[in-house]
């Protein structure tokens, strides 16, 4: 067997790796400054001071009454200061949500699939443009404190929110969401373009009883794991704060976690800005949390521990102004609590330019950034560069333009665009069926179907049939019709876990429940209750509807979930024995209507995946990984016909695609990918992109390789890439190319390094292909002998690099001695063990290609 070498960590005793110290608190400014003569100008307002100088200068004019009412997110404004009213809490997760049109970017996992920092860096910068771009108008909701991104880590694909996160892998997520930050932030070192805040500071992945369930983190899953996501962004002065979660830690509620101030500060010289999550504060009472028995006392607290601003009650801040004021008078918090908590929140507003005469350097930017062309170009580039490749036997893709000239796309995402509940309204959306169309151009053919079921309810005892309306706001449903024609026809979408949406072919909106019954006037699913789900329940030889808002698994609902037929025939609400027994008569087969779009076609590409309000969002975890089962039989259906049969999935997270690993040639991966969704999918398909992404977390086979998901022990339960022993469908990493790859043996500047010292490890890649192409190109490491568990493999480094067909580049990349660290439980800090580390390059964790 050949010797192998090692990189060896060469240290006497064990080194400790101690935290940054905290900035020193500001020195105490002289009380009461006395007010300026009209007409002269503040201090505060010289842009040519010091920023603490200006800070403290407007903070001594402030009563204690105008310093607390700076605590909630709506801060009102001081007229007799010049003082804007000003709002925390843009959401701007992957574009400026919730103010109207504005450029859609990839979901957040997709972006962190580019596996590009410099992509990442350039799209916070557009978002950060883009939410300056709204403030001439300032319209509700609007502001420059931005609520992005979300590090928390996807170390459960099941969670309700994975489509927010970045990666399972606490390195990769620090390097996308300091890129993204960095972005938002904006280059000027003393002002911000927008001021981006962590969500949601701590271990908060889960939706099941968020609010009361508590994330039980050893001390190295809180040092290694946890805590090194949030981390990277906040030292690097990249991200401005961070948001308290809704869950409790270790039994404590994380708004009042004092390790908002012990730990989170101690990152970074700079001061931050802490806030809340939106009603966080009133969880903390009997009701929820039951840790503090009014909102004086939580609200104390919070503010003690490192909470700057209180998310809580709407736009309505008295309570929170009467229970900070009740709490200095009974002594609970201190002046000097206020004044450190306005001086983090006027910070932000300093360096954002609002006290500027100019406004800063940002404050010009306009409402023209907003969908330009040059974000439209960035969208497309984003979305070509998340796909990717998780299967190409033979060389199925890409599709050969010169001779594929007819195309069947079909599936219930073909030509439909979905935005989630954290996206912008899309400016325009170029579907799949659409980007394939214009890339064939006029001398191709596609052909089309969704693959769904069109239906009708006919009412077994009356023989009516349940009837929509015409026109673009619909009409409440009702049992009328004797015959189903177009009003009476509705198409019948599988997402998964029993949930189905009806959508009318009379006006092709989706049915949803209303004041007064249900009624077809939405043009996706949406809406925090996401009113548009149904269940179709078989009975003996019947169906019954069931209602399946979000809003019958909360305990005030009551057990009326079914639905019958009330006054005039409206479709109301009843209980399961007094539901109404229909018929369902199929209008149109789906499957086999796509089946024999495909059949003839040179190329069939089955568009499937997720509906991103259903099955998998916020308060709502899944509880399967399955393809829905309509969708899987798509899918089989149209492979049967066609075997040159592409699946494109458009997800928020992993599915468990066993049968079609096995069995279909080629299968895509892309989350919802914003406007340009079809463009870059035509990209990829036709080859105009040599695809390039990379998976951020494992893709189990089974959710039996998974826990619990209040499990957070990842060592113990073996979760992750880190320590899974299993065998993945998809590893973290994984991702295809149209060309090939070929690595070096890497070399080490040194087999041995200092505690404080680095190596650099070379390795040199070479595209054997005829294409070019981009390879990530991934370092992880594995300690060999440490007295403690260790991670199977970690990644410490990677490189995206583009190589032309037959090029030969050398990759250097950086690896830290302190990396190689982990958090000791006995001496309660970081150390490095002396040892051997085992050095592994290689396209993914698991397509290893050298060692040393």
């Amino acid at each position: 067997m050949p010797r192998r070498n090692v990189l060896a960590l060469v240290m006497a005793p064990m080194a400790t790796l101690g935290l940054p110290v905290p900035a020193a608190a500001s020195a105490a400014a002289a009380p009461g400054t006395p007010a300026a003569p009209a007409g002269a100008a503040l201090p505060f307002r010289d842009a040519g001071l010091a920023l603490p100088a200006r800070v403290t200068d407007l903070l001594e004019r402030l009563t204690t009454a105008e310093k607390i009412s700076l605590l909630h997110q709506y801060q009102p404004a001081i007229p007799r200061l010049g003082m804007r009213a000003f709002r925390t809490g843009t959401e701007a997760l992957h574009g400026v949500a919730w103010l109207g049109k504005a450029t859609v970017f990839p979901q957040a996992v997709g972006l962190a699939s580019t596996w590009n920092p410099e992509l990442i860096e350039r799209v916070g910068a557009a978002v950060g443009d883009e939410t300056r771009g709204f403030q001439q108008e300032r319209p509700q909701g609007w502001g420059l404190n931005v609520w992005a991104p979300v590090v928390n880590l996807l170390r459960d694909p099941r969670w309700g929110r994975n489509e927010e996160g970045y990666s399972e892998d606490p390195y990769l997520t620090g390097v996308i969401s300091t890129a993204y930050c960095e972005g938002l932030r904006g280059k000027d070192p003393r002002h911000l373009r927008t001021a981006p805040t962590l969500k949601h500071y701590l271990a908060n992945n889960n939706e099941i009883d968020r609010a009361t369930t508590s994330s039980s983190l050893r001390p190295r899953v809180l040092k290694e794991y946890e805590e090194a996501a949030f981390r990277p962004a906040i030292a690097a002065d990249a991200a401005t704060g961070v948001m308290a979660s809704y869950n409790l830690v270790n039994g404590r509620p994380a708004t009042v976690n004092p390790d908002l101030n012990d730990t989170v500060r101690s990152w970074t010289d700079r001061e931050l800005f802490n806030v809340t999550d939106a009603d966080a504060p009133n969880n903390l009472l009997p009701a929820v949390q039951d840790y503090y028995a009014t909102r004086t006392e939580g609200d104390a607290a919070a503010l003690k521990a490192g909470i700057d601003s209180f998310t809580t009650d709407s736009a309505e801040p008295a309570k929170t102004v009467a229970a900070l004021t009740a709490a200095l008078e009974k002594g609970l918090i201190e002046e000097a609590d206020l004044d450190t908590a306005v001086r983090h929140i006027l910070g932000i507003r300093f360096r954002l330019g609002e006290f500027d005469p100019d406004g800063g350097p940002y404050g010009g930017t306009g409402a023209s950034v907003i969908d330009s062309p040059e974000h439209r170009a960035l969208a497309r580039e984003a979305a070509d560069e998340a796909v990717v490749l998780l299967k190409n036997d033979s060389g199925t893709l890409p599709l050969a333009p010169g001779t594929v000239r007819e195309v069947a796309v079909v599936g219930p995402l073909e030509n439909t665009l979905y935005t989630d509940w954290y996206s912008g309204s899309l400016p325009y959306g170029i579907t799949p069926r659409e980007g394939v169309r214009q890339r064939l151009g006029e001398g191709g053919t596609v052909t089309s179907s969704e693959g769904v079921d069109r239906v009708a309810f006919r009412n077994q005892e009356t023989g009516a049939y349940i009837t929509a309306g015409g026109g673009e706001d619909g009409a409440l449903l009702k049992e009328e019709a004797t015959s189903a024609g177009e009003t009476e026809r509705f198409d019948v979408s599988d997402w998964g876990q029993g949930i189905v949406t009806l959508r009318s072919a009379a006006n092709g909106k989706y049915v949803g429940r209303t004041d007064g019954g249900f009624r077809n006037d939405q043009a996706q699913p949406n809406g925090w209750y996401v009113q548009q789900q149904f269940r179709v329940e078989e009975r003996d030889g019947a169906h019954l509807l069931r209602y399946a808002g979000y809003e019958t698994h909360e305990d005030w609902f009551g057990t009326d979930v079914y639905l019958r037929a009330g006054t005039g025939g409206v479709l109301t609400l009843t209980s399961e024995e007094n539901a109404t027994r229909y018929t369902r008569e199929v209008l149109r087969d789906g499957i086999r209507e796509a089946v024999e779009a495909a059949r003839g076609a040179d190329a069939a590409v089955v568009v499937v995946g997720s509906m991103p309000f259903i099955n998998g969002r916020e308060v709502f975890d899944r509880t399967d990984m399955n393809l829905a089962p309509a969708q899987s039989a798509l899918v089989k259906a149209v492979h049967e016909a066609n075997p040159r049969t592409v699946v494109v999935l458009e997800t928020s997270y992993p599915d468990t695609l066993t049968w079609e690993q096995e069995h279909i040639p080629a299968i895509l991966w892309t989350t919802h990918a914003g406007q340009e969704t079809g463009r870059a999918l035509a990209d990829v398909l036709f080859g105009d992109h040599n695809p390039a992404g990379r998976l951020t977390q494992t893709w189990y086979r089974s959710t039996d390789d998974l826990p619990g998901i209040l499990d957070y022990d990842i060592i113990k339960s073996r979760r992750t890439y880190l320590y899974f022993t299993g065998e993945p469908l998809y590893p973290f990493g994984h991702g295809l190319s149209y060309t090939t790859f070929r690595y070096g043996a890497p070399r080490l500047s040194s087999d041995t390094v200092e505690r404080d010292g680095k190596v650099t490890v070379s390795v040199r890649v070479t595209n054997t292909g005829k294409r070019d192409g981009h390879e990530v190109v991934q370092l992880y490491t594995r300690h060999r002998d440490s007295r403690d568990a260790q991670p199977l493999r970690q990644l410490r480094a990677f490189e995206k690099v583009r190589l032309r067909a037959g090029e030969t580049r050398t990759v250097r990349l950086t690896l830290r001695a302190a990396d190689l660290g982990h958090w000791d439980v006995t001496r309660g800090r970081k150390v490095v063990e002396d040892g051997v580390h085992d050095i592994m390059v290689g396209a993914s964790s698991r397509d290893v290609r050298g060692r040393t």
